[in-house]
């Protein structure tokens, strides 16, 4: 790859001269393997990440990692020493951003013990640049969240905080004046609101809650009007949901994503305070459409997003059209973006990412046309070291063509490869696309195909492919994992006789069910945090959705006539288990939680089953955070797929 490379000459493409193009590399490289990467580098957390510049363009705001340590950090943008704050370790960094030049915002939280619940407190930090100093913004007394943040002014002198005044209270929205953290109410608690809404002026203009069994929604248009009752919904009523963040002030108008007329989700007109469908603003005939964006004076409609195999924007303004052009052009080996800007737009800050890069910033000057490398995420992983993920398609048994995700090793032919099937997680609503994954190029390294499936039911393909995985967890669902190693077998990529199943969440849950239901096509499998159990999983989730909700969720894993869920669940079926599995699970995993795979474990013992690894990792939730846990889990897996599907 020259994506890095290149970046001295970005300036050239930006000023509409040819970018320039690598020459003279040896062929033979390509068939070289290299160098067996550490696990330790490939579990690494970014060096530089989640990048903002500051107001007036001249500091960036990132994350990064000072020895065990993860830092909110600064500098000026042209370079220098780098100031910052650090997180402790028992605790997790949400996000971070700008209040105006001289302020940074941060949001931290952890689990903590709730009226003998374990629940999740937020805590919003203010750091002063000048001074040096951070402190704690909110109430002693204030309720678990606090860091619902509604409004930030440009200028940063104030922002609007919504919170509970007691835990026994029902949100207020509050201004708070910087740096003195004095805080204001503005606008009063009022049953049954939980969520508070402001427009782009900072005038909270919305408030939804929910009160017998409907969500109730408030509305005014200005800051002197009364706040009404213009609608109470049902949850499973399809108009209900819609993006009220983006309200104009001033206006009633504004837009919603919704794919009530096309069956995928498109752009339309939306009238706030009477809740109407207008007009269909933009739509794509394949994918969903994810989000959409406003001009910075939210008047106008700049762009929209969408994912066919990779993330993409569509500009509908001609100068942020040409612009995306152009670095598309300075930059033709990575996916790229503005990420951030400076207020007067004269400076931008650009992301480059790939599958085989986990990403570099540039900073675009305007006024100069030139653009420079900031920094890069992870210095030890350089692209050629990576392998490259290729966008591919097959059939699956009824027909339906499946997209996927192709990783194959460097340096080996495209034959007879061992294959791992990696299925992601959700399972519904979610999806994988051409981005970098450092499991992904984890296997590949070891000398691995590895292929990632969207399967049906899998987000962002529409309401029928979402649709058709109603009912399918463990049946046609798997069986589209299936069908993908099926059809790299006929292409002659694959061994047939080497092929293991490694996934997260749902995809833990496929990778173990791969193992029992499939023992003649997997020689092993692999989960980390995966669904043993659907019975026990549907009576878990109850407790955080409405009942509505729950019957949708219900209807959607288990189909509109209810069946045995313990037919196609490991626990229930542990004793079918002839393959290695290696269990792995985060011991304050919240989503899927830990006693899933105790309870699977404690069900292989009774069983008699003595083919498994299990292990639990103390302060990892659904997903890891310490990167000591990571490479202890890339270390394992690497070792188990060594031991039962040598890649040599």
């Amino acid at each position: 790859m020259i994506g890095r490379w290149i970046a001295g000459c970005a300036a050239l493409a930006l000023m509409g001269a040819a970018p320039w193009v690598a020459s003279g590399e040896s062929a033979a490289a390509e068939t070289e393997k290299p160098a067996r990467i550490p696990t330790a580098q490939l579990a690494a957390l970014p060096e530089f990440s989640g990048a903002k510049l500051s107001p007036d363009g001249q500091r960036v705001l990132f994350r990064r990692r000072a020895g065990s340590d993860e830092q909110v950090a600064y500098r000026n943008v042209a370079g220098g020493p780098i100031s910052g704050f650090a997180i402790p370790a028992e605790v997790d960094l949400n996000w971070t951003r700008w209040a105006g030049n001289g302020h940074v915002l941060a949001s931290i939280g952890r689990n903590t013990m709730f009226m003998g619940e374990e629940a999740y407190k937020s805590v919003l930090l203010l750091h002063d640049i000048a001074a040096g100093t951070t402190s704690v913004i909110g109430r002693k007394d204030q309720g678990l969240e606090g860091d619902d943040v509604l409004f930030v002014d440009p200028a940063g002198r104030y922002l609007l905080l919504s919170i509970q005044r007691s835990i026994y209270d029902w949100p207020s929205v509050f201004r708070v004046s910087l740096p003195d953290g004095k805080l204001t109410q503005i606008v009063r608690a009022r049953p049954p609101v939980w969520e508070w809404y402001a427009d782009d002026s900072g005038i909270v203009r919305a408030g939804i809650g929910w009160e017998g069994r409907k969500m109730r929604y408030y509305y005014r248009r200005t800051a002197e009007e009364d706040f009404k009752l213009i609608g109470a919904v049902r949850p499973d009523d399809e108009n209900a949901w819609f993006d009220i963040a983006k309200v104009v002030s001033g206006s009633d108008e504004g837009y919603v994503l919704s794919d009530e007329k096309t069956g995928r989700q498109a752009l339309y007109k939306f009238n706030y305070r009477t809740r109407e469908i207008g007009d269909l603003v933009h739509g794509n005939d394949e994918y969903d459409i994810d989000d959409y964006w406003l001009t910075t004076d939210g008047r106008t409609l700049e762009g929209v997003s969408f994912t066919d195999d990779r993330e993409r924007v569509l500009w509908f303004d001609p100068d942020a059209k040409d612009l995306q052009a152009r670095i598309d052009r300075a930059v033709p080996d990575l996916q790229a973006w503005v990420t951030s800007r400076s207020a007067d737009d004269n400076r931008l800050l650009i992301l480059g990412t790939a599958p085989n890069d986990p990403g570099v910033y540039y900073v675009l000057d305007r006024t100069t046309r030139e653009m420079a490398l900031l920094a890069v995420r992870q210095n030890a992983l350089p692209p050629e070291m990576l392998a490259e993920t290729k966008a591919v398609r097959y059939k699956a048994r009824d027909g339906r063509e499946i997209p996927a995700y192709l990783t194959l090793p460097k340096g080996r032919a495209a034959k007879d490869l061992p294959l791992i099937v990696h299925p992601h997680g959700g399972p519904y609503g979610v999806r994988d696309k051409l981005e970098y994954d450092a499991q992904v190029q984890l296997l590949a390294n070891r000398g691995y195909a590895v292929l990632q499936p969207n399967y049906r039911g899998s987000g962002g393909y529409g309401t029928e492919f979402g649709d058709a995985g109603v009912g399918q967890i463990g049946l046609a669902m798997q069986d589209d994992l299936d069908d993908g190693m099926d059809w790299l077998v006929d292409q002659g990529i694959v061994d047939k006789g080497r092929v293991c199943m490694v996934g997260a969440s749902y995809g833990g849950y496929a990778a173990m069910w791969a193992a029992i239901r499939n023992p003649e096509r997997y020689r092993c499998a692999a989960s980390f945090a995966g669904v043993a159990d659907w019975k026990a999983m549907l009576k878990y989730d109850r407790r955080f959705l409405t009942k509505k909700a729950r019957a949708r969720w219900q209807t959607r894993v288990t189909g509109e006539e209810e069946r045995d869920l313990g037919a196609v669940s490991p626990t229930q079926q542990a004793a079918r288990l002839t393959r290695p599995l290696l269990i792995a699970h985060g011991e304050d995993d919240s989503n899927v939680p830990i006693s899933q795979s105790k309870r699977l474990v404690a069900e292989l013992r009774k069983a008699g089953v003595r083919d498994y690894e299990y292990v639990a990792y103390k302060g990892e939730g659904h997903g890891f955070s310490d990167p000591a846990n990571q490479k202890d889990w890339f270390d394992r897996l690497d070792a188990f797929l060594a031991k039962h599907n040598p890649a040599e």
